[in-house]
This record gives structure tokens, C-alpha cells and sequence, in this order.
């Protein structure tokens, strides 16, 4: 009841910078439909209705703006200087662990069932070979991709859970807080390498991912699930019942593959939290919210409304990038929440939600 009672108080505080629509939200269509100048009232319309993909940057909208000089003679200089040499290491990186990945799976038949194949329940020194090698060099490309440091933050338990904590014995303690799934705000493909090097988990990615090459045998070793994103048929329910049972698995087994989840569904600009989806609170497990987020000075790494390519071209070029790391305690259900997995998935979207208020009201001081 002391929770239920916090987050209702939190929610009730949260500033304007969190976005509470419930309606589905795709990518902004910037661009007006009309040939005729869009008026600055329309613009500003655009830009409060889509505000979680607006960009801030020197770069602009779509990142198609007008550099200022200096900016321009920075990006020039980075294109024929720094762009090269950051995509051979980081290439060269790439091939490395696909390398890697498959000397350990030689001879080993992959995990096959309910039309997924992985190899992440793979035992012994192989397993042990791949997500090692996969959280350093993935640590390792972040760092040639600018970001040099890591700046992490871990929130305390309160007084109450510490004390009720210390009175259970070590194996409940570690059973108890182990999650079932790592929720984490999505704000660029960063966020993919950083929770690799983190914690090495397993995603949910689209099926063609599985046939690409060297990503393709990278993604098995960590474990993905693969999902055809564009049906919406029994496949699709068919995944959701794994994602569930491998949440489950992660919480009983220790050495079972963790599941990272993305309940916002898509990208934003790191400043807004979009309504989470269930998909990731069906087990009923507890979760484990991680926030990240990219203060930046010039070009922001988020991949909201920009293309692919471009935005690839814009983050090499900057010689420095910063990701903040906030995580919270290990978020148990209650077992209303546990009955109602909309009410679990906005409980804990309240608590995140007001660690970004708190992230951009500090950086705001700064």
C-alpha cells in the first residue's frame, strides 16, 4: 500500500516533459502534406504533438538544417579524418566476434523451439567465450564510436527494503532480486551495445536480423527472439508466449539468458518516456529499469526523426559522445500489479519517468 501511495503521489508531480498519451505513436511526418510554406503555428503544433521525436541539436530537424560555418568545417575535417578510421576498427571489431561466435558454435546444434533458434542456452566454456568477448568488445566499440567514459548511476533501496532484505538468507536475497527482464528506455541503436557490454542479454528483433551477415550468428549467440514485426497474426502471439516464458526462465535460473525489453516500441529523443506496451510485464516477474540517456553539445545520438545513414555519419564524426546510465532497484510487482499487467507496466513507467524529469532538470542547471 506504501508503494501504491508513492506512485500515485509521483504521478500526480510529474512535469509536462512526460509524455502521458495512451494513442499509438509512429515516427513524426515533419514534412507538411501540402506543396504551400507550412505557417510557424502549424510547425509548432507539429512539434507539441510529436515532441518525444523532435531534435534540439545544431543539426536540426530530420538533421537537415543549416550548420554554422565552424560546424560545418568540423564535420568536413571529421568526414575525411576521423569517419574512416572509426567505421575499419569498428568494423574490424565486428568481424572479430563474429569470428568468435562461430569457433563456438562449431559442432554445436543450436536451441530450436516454437520456430526460434539461438544458441544463447549454450553451457560451458563456449558460453562463457561469447558473452565475455561480446561485453568487452562491445564496451571496446563504443569507444571508438566517442564514448570514452561511462557515466553510471545506481539508485539506493529505501530504509524499508534494505531492513527487509538483511532479515532473509543469502540465496532468497539472490533469488529475490534477480529479474526477470532489464526495462530500458530506447533512444538509439546505442542503447543495444551499451546493455551488451553491460550485461550481455537478449533482445527482440525482427526476423530478417537473423539472416544477415555476421549479425545474423551474433544475434544467436546472444539469444534473440525474432519476430516478424509487421504481422500481426498468431506469430506474433506466438513470440509474446516466448518473451514471457524466457522472462520466467531468466528469474528462476541463474545462468539463464536475461531478457532487455523496450516497452516504448520505438525510438524517442531521450526526453520523454512514450506509454509502455504489456508485452514485458505478461510474466508477472519482477523487472529490472534502467534509464540512459545522451547529453550532448552538438549532435544528439538519439535516432528519433533522422535517417539512418545520416545520423551513423553525424555520431562518428563527433570525437566525444556521452551516455548517462541510471539504475533503479530490482522493481517487484505487487500482486494487484501482478493481476493487472497495464497497472505494472505504468507503475513502473511513473518511476522511470520521474528519474528523466530529475536527469534533464539537473542538466538544465549545468
Amino acid at each position: 500500500m506504501e508503494k501504491e501511495t508513492e506512485l500515485r503521489d509521483l504521478d500526480s508531480k510529474l512535469p509536462h516533459l512526460v509524455d502521458d498519451a495512451s494513442a499509438k505513436v509512429d515516427r513524426p511526418l515533419l514534412k507538411p502534406e501540402r506543396s504551400t510554406p507550412a505557417s510557424t503555428e502549424s510547425i509548432q503544433e507539429l512539434e507539441k504533438k510529436f515532441a518525444a521525436y523532435v531534435r534540439n541539436d545544431v543539426y536540426g530537424p530530420l538533421g537537415q538544417g543549416e550548420l554554422p560555418f565552424k560546424e560545418k568545417l568540423l564535420l568536413g575535417i571529421a568526414i575525411v579524418t576521423l569517419l574512416p578510421i572509426r567505421v575499419v576498427l569498428a568494423m574490424s571489431i565486428l568481424l572479430l566476434y563474429y569470428l568468435i561466435c562461430r569457433i563456438c558454435t562449431l559442432f554445436s546444434a543450436p536451441n530450436r523451439e516454437d520456430e526460434q533458434e539461438d544458441y544463447a542456452h549454450m553451457g560451458g566454456w563456449r558460453r562463457s567465450v561469447t558473452v565475455r568477448s561480446g561485453r568487452l568488445l562491445s564496451r571496446l566499440i563504443l569507444f571508438v564510436f566517442g564514448f570514452y567514459w561511462i557515466n553510471e548511476t545506481y539508485r539506493d533501496l529505501s530504509d524499508n527494503e534494505k531492513s527487509a532484505t538483511e532479515n532473509q538468507s543469502k540465496d532468497q536475497s539472490e533469488e529475490a532480486e534477480r529479474p526477470g527482464a532489464i526495462i530500458s528506455n530506447h533512444v538509439s541503436y546505442i542503447d543495444i551495445l551499451y546493455h551488451m557490454s553491460s550485461s550481455f542479454p537478449s533482445f527482440v528483433a525482427k526476423r530478417s536480423v537473423a539472416k544477415l551477415p555476421l549479425v545474423g550468428l551474433i544475434s544467436k549467440c546472444l539469444g534473440c527472439v525474432f519476430v516478424q514485426r509487421e504481422s500481426k497474426s498468431s506469430d506474433f502471439k506466438g513470440v509474446s508466449g516466448v518473451v514471457t516464458e524466457r522472462v520466467r526462465e531468466a528469474h528462476r535460473k541463474k545462468f539463464a539468458p536475461m531478457m532487455m525489453l523496450f516497452p516504448e516500441g520505438t525510438t524517442t529523443n531521450g526526453d520523454h518516456l512514450l506509454p509502455f506496451k504489456t508485452g514485458a510485464f505478461l510474466a508477472r516477474m519482477p523487472v529490472l529499469p534502467v534509464i540512459l540517456r545522451y547529453p550532448y553539445q552538438r549532435f544528439s545520438p538519439a535516432w528519433d526523426s533522422i535517417s539512418g545513414v545520416r545520423h551513423v555519419i553525424f555520431l562518428l564524426c563527433q570525437f566525444v559522445n556521452y551516455i548517462e546510465v541510471i539504475r533503479l532497484p530490482v522493481y517487484h510487482p505487487s500482486q494487484e500489479e501482478k493481476d493487472d499487467p497495464k497497472l505494472y507496466a505504468n507503475n513502473v513507467r511513473r518511476l522511470m519517468a520521474r528519474e528523466v524529469c530529475i536527469a534533464i532538470y539537473i542538466f538544465s542547471l549545468s
